[in-house]
């Protein structure tokens, strides 16, 4: 484990990795923009330092001898880990996308991969994870999402997301029912290096397969070629007629 450097930080880091090579060169590039990096070799070592320290973002290989990284970010997320986890993988496409979010991952980075993209991609998420939101009770029809607790709900049921699911809703639901352009969540939720449109593409169908498909009143909704919105439109249409 790295010692932790008297200069301030810029984020505490836990690359979980079988490549220690690959360790190694990412370890020293964010040591250089004031990081503080922690190594695991597998899943096993991975989780036990991740119950054992707060880290700003966990950096997850997808393959990984034993526990597989799947494996770990769903067993993380059941326990109630909510720090930002990135997800290395040598596979792409939109259905390799859409299996690490689901399992809980917030944001899928393809190798090889250029150091300057993880790095932004790291600061994307630790600045959202680290943004300071008054605690607030949001509300759209029957779903409901306490930005202070992460709880999430529809009707009597409580929901399980990622935290990058939960800040999208959270976003959607301050704005409604105005929509919201894709440029402008990719910009909140990414800043200036948003990934490929895929990533946002795959957040937004996992958000709907959980927030309106059990439900008989879908609630997110997409404007095509503009963005999304989160909004109750039975009482729209009602208000009309």
């Amino acid at each position: 484990m790295s010692s932790r450097c008297l200069q301030p930080q810029a984020g505490l880091i836990m690359v979980i990795d079988d490549n220690q090579q690959l360790c190694q060169v990412m370890g020293d590039y964010l040591e250089d923009f004031r990081y503080t990096v922690d190594y695991a070799h597998d899943g096993t070592h991975g989780m036990s330092l991740a119950s054992q320290e707060t880290y700003d973002v966990l950096v997850l290989d997808w393959m990984l001898p034993g526990t597989n990284g799947l494996e770990v970010c769903r067993s993380l997320r059941a326990k109630g880990y909510i720090a930002p986890i990135l997800m290395l993988t040598g596979r792409t496409g939109v259905d390799a996308a859409i299996e690490a979010l689901d399992a809980g991952a917030d944001d899928f980075l393809p190798k090889p991969f250029a150091l300057r993209e993880l790095r932004g991609r790291l600061e994307a998420l630790i600045r959202r994870h680290k943004r300071l939101v008054a605690p607030k009770l949001l509300q759209i029809a029957d779903l409901t999402l306490d930005t202070g607790t992460y709880e999430l709900r529809r009707g009597d049921q409580r929901l399980r997301v990622s935290p990058i699911g939960l800040h999208i809703l959270a976003l959607l639901m301050e704005a409604s029912p105005r929509v919201v352009k894709r440029t402008e969540l990719e910009h909140a939720l990414w800043g200036d290096n948003p990934p490929p449109s895929d990533t946002l593409r795959s957040h937004m169908y996992l958000l709907r397969r959980t927030i309106d498909r059990p439900f008989a009143t879908p609630l997110l909704h997409t404007v095509a070629g503009f963005g999304f919105s989160v909004a109750d439109r039975t009482v729209a249409n009602a208000a009309v007629a």
